[in-house]
């Protein structure tokens, strides 16, 4: 049995392929012909060769579940989400400016905090954080870049506007699944890309690794970059260790790095101690140096954060960067955009409800039910509440730790989320989506992936994407339609 597009059905939602007449647009129309076309043994034989794809090339990622950690293969699905290059272009000029504007607000903070002088940002917002690092006060990182990699969540609603949902300044994972995303689809398609014009995402790692050397301290061809993990049992290992393969880098615990008596970073090697110029770390703050931050930590180095401050090693993200990686703060993008900038947002934030305001407070317990309520600070799904789908029970318990910790809590409308034709059965049926594009800024330019990473909510009807509470991925394609 073959596709028929007018048969499928959009259930009322802004879907990325097929509008609610039932036509394809224009930028997924070749695919959507091609997959016309394809009966049902071609299908069945096409996912399967994905799923094999996936177990070759080892693409895992790791559940926590009740104390037990779990490696699963990756969960990918073999229609691709499109997009059309006129409006990736508008997408990416708004997630440059975000990020120009992220960077600004950041090391304003932790210098001269102006905006907080002028009374842009509340001066209580900042002490209660839980991200920013009294130890970073004073420091200028190079080219006073603090985010270097940023990965920011966008999502449709159900009149296809994009909204950018929050913003991932820490330690953003994700893009080795978007590569890997590509590799899976060529070998299963690889005709498509013959047939399409289909922006590519094969230089990433290049990028990464030019933006790393351009922060080197020391003026070298050849700066030595580092990729720091905690080790094999983070649930980001396999990103880390793709990551440091592609850029030719080694990938190092911190038990590899030694802080000497000159305050700069070594590693260590059969032939002895090699200087260290740039550290892309997957650790987050607390744990990078015992001697600053968690003394018992062991997985950072001891006298990391003194060589990073005398400017001997840069450290990537910075530390202290996730002071903007706040869900609260984040309602106050649009304000900090035009304080720093002088211009309006390109982007748009999801409306944003703070529960530290008593009025704003007052409507999301009066209306949990309607709402998605999420603490500030969590990241991957965990401790959200999806109002309409909760219990009254989980709604009471999310009150009375709203009321606890007002500053913790901020609320949203559920958006209608935009579908893409996923397989769950012999037809492809609608599930939401969202797109985390990465950004990469060095101070003397801004790089957005073409495109991002897609992650799909598997299960019918569910608005949770991420993988380790079930969701999956797509590989995402910024089609030309001019050259179509």
């Amino acid at each position: 049995m073959r596709i028929d597009w007018k048969t499928y059905n959009t259930k009322g939602f802004f879907d990325e392929l097929v509008d609610g007449q039932g036509n394809v647009r224009l930028h997924g129309q070749k695919l959507a012909h091609f997959f016309e076309n394809l009966s049902a043994d071609e299908l069945k034989k096409a996912r399967s060769v994905a799923d094999l794809a996936i177990k070759e090339m080892g693409i895992t990622f790791t559940v926590y579940n009740e104390g037990s950690m779990i490696d699963r293969a990756w969960p990918f699905d073999i229609i691709p989400r499109t997009i059309g290059k006129n409006e990736w272009q508008k997408i990416e000029l708004g997630l440059k400016q975000r990020v120009e504007a992220l960077n600004l607000f950041i090391n304003d903070l932790y210098h001269d905090q102006k905006i907080i002088k002028d009374g842009v940002f509340p001066r209580d917002l900042l002490e209660k954080s839980v991200n920013f690092r009294q130890q970073c006060v004073g420091i200028t990182p190079p080219n006073k870049i603090w985010a270097h990699i940023c990965g920011s969540d966008l999502v449709r609603d159900g009149k296809g506007t994009v909204y950018v949902l929050e913003d991932n300044l820490r330690v953003p994972s994700g893009v080795s699944y978007m590569l890997e995303n590509r590799s899976v689809m060529k070998r299963v398609f690889p005709e498509l890309f013959e047939q399409m014009s289909i922006l590519p995402i094969d230089d990433y790692p290049s990028q990464l690794f030019d933006m790393l050397a351009a922060m080197s301290p020391r003026p070298q061809d050849k700066p030595e970059v580092v990729v720091l993990t905690p080790g094999v049992f983070n649930s980001a290992y396999f990103e880390h260790c793709y990551l440091a393969q592609e850029m030719g880098c080694e990938l190092v615990e911190g038990r590899d790095l030694v802080v000497e008596k000159d305050d700069c970073v070594y590693m260590r090697t059969i032939t002895g101690l090699q200087r260290v110029d740039v550290i892309y770390r997957r650790i987050d703050d607390l744990f990078l140096d015992p001697e600053v931050f968690l003394p018992d930590s062991q997985l950072g180095v001891p006298g990391l954060m003194r060589a990073w401050s005398k400017g001997n090693v840069a450290l990537v993200n910075a530390p202290g960067a996730g002071v903007a990686d706040d869900k609260v703060v984040y309602a106050y993008v649009p304000e900090i955009i035009k304080y720093y900038l002088n211009e309006e947002p390109k982007l748009e934030n999801v409306p944003t409800y703070k529960c530290l305001d008593e009025k704003e407070c007052d409507y999301v317990i009066k209306n949990i039910d309607k709402l998605v309520v999420k603490p500030a600070n969590e990241s991957g799904g965990y401790g959200l509440l999806i109002g309409p789908k909760s219990t009254k029970k989980e709604q009471q318990l999310c009150i009375e730790q709203i009321k606890a910790d007002p500053r913790n809590w901020v609320a949203q409308p559920t958006l209608s989320l935009s579908t893409v034709p996923t397989f769950d059965g012999p037809e492809p049926d609608g599930r939401h989506v969202d797109l985390r594009p990465f950004i990469l800024s060095s101070g003397k330019d801004v790089q957005v992936t073409t495109g991002g990473l897609t992650r799909v909510a598997m299960n019918k009807g569910s608005l949770v994407v991420n993988s380790s509470q079930g969701g999956g991925s797509k590989d995402t394609w910024i089609v030309d339609e001019e050259a179509e």
